[in-house]
């Protein structure tokens, strides 16, 4: 049976059960639109992620699915906007009375670098101030559902810098992943993050990529690194951006 509080707190997050506007591109304003919100169309002004209620339900899922099989690790996020992704994350372990994983978010908490691969050439997120959120932003938006403790680490920096040595500066290390989400737009991001955390998710867990469908980087990165390293798990897809892939034995890792 569905969590009654996880259902009602993926309604916060979207804003789709008390609707806000939305951005285009050029930043206009226009009206909630409830499609939109639901495939992670448009961007929100108000709520706390973009990525929709499908993919919403994909992360719960395989969250629930990791604690429920028992496979080994944390729930990990590179590039967090506001935080709701993570803040489900935090959620479902709450939900399962589960007090022994951590859910670590690496960010830059100033928006996207300026692109330095051939890859990216021609990339202009970085110029969007819109997906600068303040890591004390992040932090409170958890602390407003009561999430925010001990078990939440914030890793504030590019992914270059942050990535290589993702352990914490006071002993604890990401040693394994159940759950790995990537929402990192570029080639050289999304590159980072596969090459430095893939080979710590156990077998059975889940990796997540927000930006496949939309961005041809994000998806050159993702083939890229699946065939340099042999992975044969089969993509599917959840939205028309959003892909997953249950990690099976030895594969890439």
């Amino acid at each position: 049976m569905p969590s009654l509080y996880l259902e009602l707190l993926k309604k916060c997050l979207t804003r789709t059960l008390f609707p806000d506007a939305n951005y285009t591109m050029d930043m206009q304003v226009i009206p909630f639109d409830p499609e939109a919100r639901r495939l992670g169309h448009l961007w929100p002004t108000e709520a706390m992620t973009m990525v929709g209620v499908e993919r919403l339900n994909v992360l719960e899922k395989a969250c629930v699915e990791a604690l429920r099989n028992r496979v080994p690790g944390d729930f990990v996020e590179c590039g967090v906007w506001r935080g709701g992704c993570s803040i489900l994350m935090r959620a479902v372990l709450a939900d399962a009375g589960d007090d022994t994983r951590r859910v670590w978010l690496f960010d830059s908490f100033e928006g996207l670098p300026k692109p330095d691969l051939v890859q990216d050439e021609g990339d202009r997120l970085h110029e969007y101030s819109y997906f600068a959120v303040p890591l004390e932003i992040v932090q409170s938006n958890f602390r407003s559902f009561d999430l925010l403790d001990g078990r939440v680490y914030f890793r504030k920096g590019w992914f270059r810098d942050t990535l290589p040595n993702p352990g914490m500066p006071y002993g604890d290390d990401l040693e394994q992943i159940s759950v790995l989400r990537l929402d990192g737009d570029m080639y050289e991001s999304t590159m980072l993050a596969l090459e430095n955390l893939y080979p710590r998710i156990s077998a059975g867990g889940y990796c997540l990529i927000d930006d496949y469908g939309a961005l041809k980087s994000c998806r050159q990165a993702v083939r890229d690194y699946r065939r340099r390293q042999g992975i044969t798990a089969p993509v599917r897809w959840i939205d028309w951006t959003g892909i997953y892939w249950q990690v099976p034995e030895s594969d890439g890792r």
